[in-house]
């Protein structure tokens, strides 16, 4: 009889057999491990939930303290069953965590969603040597090649200090995504105050709890045009189609990954586009497979058959894993 694989695809998600236990399901299991805190990865109503403190302490600043039956926060190897889990840095939020799954002679890395560029909000990625790599594939066609994040920061500061009138308005995620801006507008010499939509406040507030300078960051709820004019302002992407955008003089300017496709800049009325991304992007998700040469790749949400093909290029085996319900909304 063939031995039952140490991980294997179900509807709710990677479920791991010989531990009993899911990794970012899609739906309430009896027993979750969660990479990292954004939505379509950290899902309410689990039995029981294993992640980093910060990942547990970011679940319930979203979801209330009651998210779970009973959570655990990682702290060092842990054995569930027959297999021994670790936890490794992933690079892309506040406790983003890649894990590794270990069991039947065999190791597995589940990288959850990670980054390579080093970020003034989180640990930077650890690569982890693994027989089978579980990459994302968001950024995964050769398009994809995202400037240093140094040279888009250094073009917003450009053209503030050319318009000096006017307000720049930027979408970023509320968690993640705008602390990350924050910290490399800080880390570019931005002193000023940054003015913040509430609904980043809260998870602003744990990132200063956690240690992370993110200067002087005040609420953008009130002032008139005038008072705004010269600032940088971060929101979530949906509030600049309500009213609440009115009270700024423009421009709007979105800070995403996507902002590398031209026609989706002009669709969402991005006047200055700012390609800043927490995903790999083509360059780098290559380097890191050639970097861990594992025995193969398995690829989820994202563009897989671009990467499927590179790894039929190169001689890797590799399969996708076809999760549906990973979205691209975090970016």
């Amino acid at each position: 009889m063939a031995k039952e694989p140490l991980l294997l695809p179900r509807p709710e998600g990677l479920y791991c057999p010989a531990g009993d236990f899911f990794i970012d399901p899609l739906r309430p299991v009896p027993r979750a491990l969660i990479t990292h805190g954004h939505s379509d990865h950290a899902r309410p109503g689990h039995g029981s939930v294993l992640a980093t403190r910060q990942t547990l302490d970011i679940m319930a600043i979203r979801y209330g303290e009651d998210f779970a039956g009973s959570r655990q926060a990682y702290d060092g190897p842990v054995t569930l069953g027959e297999a021994r889990v670790t936890f490794h840095p992933a690079g892309h939020v506040l406790g983003s965590a890649q894990i590794a799954v270990e069991g039947r002679g065999c190791r597995i890395v589940v990288s959850g969603d990670y980054a390579r560029v080093p970020s003034p909000t989180c640990a930077p990625f650890e690569p982890v040597p693994c027989d089978i790599f579980v990459t994302e594939a968001t950024f995964a066609l050769p398009v994809f090649r995202h400037p240093p994040p140094e040279v888009e920061i250094a073009r917003l500061l450009a053209s503030v200090a050319a318009f000096p009138e006017r307000s720049h308005l930027i979408g970023a995620y509320a968690l993640g995504k705008a602390q990350r801006l924050i910290g490399a507008l800080r880390q570019a010499g931005w002193d000023a105050p940054i003015h913040i939509h509430g609904a980043l406040q809260r998870l602003c507030d744990y990132h200063i709890a956690e240690g992370i300078d993110l200067g002087d960051l005040r609420p953008a709820t009130t002032g008139t045009k005038a008072d705004f004019a010269g600032a940088i302002v971060i929101a979530p992407p949906s509030a600049f189609a309500a009213t609440w955008a009115q009270r700024f003089p423009d421009p709007v300017i979105s800070a995403s990954g996507w902002m590398q496709v031209r026609a989706r800049a002009r669709q969402r009325g991005v006047e200055l586009p700012l390609i800043i991304s927490d995903h790999v992007d083509w360059p780098h998700l290559t380097a890191t497979i050639e970097e861990l040469n594992p025995a193969e790749v398995w690829i989820t949400h994202g563009r897989e058959d671009a990467l499927m093909r590179w790894c039929e290029l190169q001689q890797r085996k590799a399969r996708p894993l076809h999760l549906v319900g990973y979205e691209d909304e975090a970016e």
